[in-house]
């Protein structure tokens, strides 16, 4: 591969762990706010589908991401993103935690207990989404990268989803129990946020399979790629 076909794959690179970072930030920060979706007239253990939170939306947007990048750059390349997600998490954490402690002014659109109300739980939201974050991204990758040796890079779909599907369970149940845990769920909402969250996941991780078919297509296209070929940055 020529320098300025490497130079551009870096820069793509980058720019894949910038949307992975923001949606993984955003994610934390919005989580405290739940939505309905009720495309069918369904409860599971007393909660209906959907009740989730908002957190949820942009989430799945880092497992499309590690997907692509472990497909593109490798399994080295999809930790350090995850790496560095869990590094900028904790530091958003610190600058949410020194905000929240400074007053207010008595003309400052956001008073005190709005902004403690909106954001003071955050340090344990984000603990919380942290832990399964950890177990669930390596799980995610680790599938991922079993399914591609056994399969030599073939059969796409079969990895994506495997290994989402489990990483996401994963994920919803390890938050939900921390955050029970610590008493900011009542344990009587974990079964049915439990079966809401996951099924949700499960729905959109199916719906991204044809947004990762065409990032490798596009991928292998541009850098002259073969199948369980891998682009080795700078």
């Amino acid at each position: 591969m020529q320098l300025k076909d490497k130079l551009l794959a870096q820069r793509i690179y980058l720019l894949l762990g910038g949307l992975f970072i923001t949606s993984l930030v955003v994610s934390n920060l919005i989580f405290q706010k739940f939505f309905y979706w009720y495309p069918v007239d369904v409860e599971i253990f007393g909660s209906k589908l959907f009740e989730i939170s908002v957190g949820i939306l942009p989430y799945p947007i880092t497992f499309l991401i590690t997907d692509l990048i472990s497909e593109i750059y490798g399994k080295k390349r999809a930790n350090d993103v995850v790496i560095v997600g869990i590094f900028v998490s904790f530091f958003s954490m610190l600058i949410v935690y020194v905000a929240n402690e400074v007053p207010a002014t008595s003309w400052s659109p956001v008073q005190d207990d709005l902004f403690t109300e909106v954001f003071g739980n955050t340090a344990i939201a984000v603990f919380a989404s942290m832990m399964a974050y950890l177990l669930a991204q390596f799980v995610d990758i680790q599938i991922y990268h079993f399914w591609k040796r056994l399969t030599k890079g073939k059969h796409l779909w079969l990895r994506n989803n495997f290994s989402t599907f489990l990483s996401q369970l994963v994920d919803t149940a390890t938050v939900l129990i921390l955050l029970c845990g610590f008493g900011e769920i009542e344990w009587n909402r974990f079964s049915g946020l439990l079966a809401a969250g996951f099924i949700f996941k499960v729905i959109i991780a199916a719906l991204d399979t044809p947004f990762l078919y065409l990032g490798v297509h596009l991928f292998r296209k541009r850098f002259k790629l073969k199948v369980n070929e891998e682009i080795e940055l700078l």
